[in-house]
């Protein structure tokens, strides 16, 4: 089970520390994401979000978190499982998006960059997740 963290900071600029709080986070929860760690920082917003991962659909490096989008306006950090997202996958590479991973988390931040909130009606599964849209700063978090 990968461990998803996090903070938005609405007094403070971004300093170093704010690596620091946001690694020390991650490595706290090492052992329920032994695999891979990430963070991703909006330094203009003092936004923090940090990821442990479990490799269990995608084991390779695409499958990495924090996650961004090829646009780099959206970012997600993603726990769970979506038993149909092969199904949405299809549906989303029929609408001309292309995948760099075979992750599901992948599929889920392309589905809601396509579909917004009603992309949660089409999954099946167990999940949770932080979503970032870096270009509005607007954090929505799912679960």
């Amino acid at each position: 089970m990968c461990r998803i963290t996090g903070y938005w900071d609405f007094n403070n600029d971004y300093t170093q520390e704010t690596d620091h709080h946001i690694t020390q986070m991650c490595d706290s929860m090492v052992h329920g994401g032994p695999d891979d760690s990430g963070i991703f920082i909006d330094k203009k917003s003092h936004l923090a979000l940090g990821h442990r991962r479990l490799s269990i659909i995608d084991l390779s490096k695409t499958g990495h978190q924090p996650m961004q989008d090829p646009t780099k306006n959206w970012v997600i950090c993603y726990n769970g499982e979506v038993y149909n997202f092969l199904e949405i996958k299809q549906e989303l590479q029929g609408l001309g998006i292309q995948f760099k991973s075979t992750s599901d988390t992948e599929v889920i931040l392309h589905a809601w960059i396509q579909w917004g909130e009603k992309c949660l009606h089409k999954f099946h599964g167990m999940f949770g997740f932080a979503i970032y849209n870096i270009i509005k700063k607007e954090l929505t978090l799912i679960r």
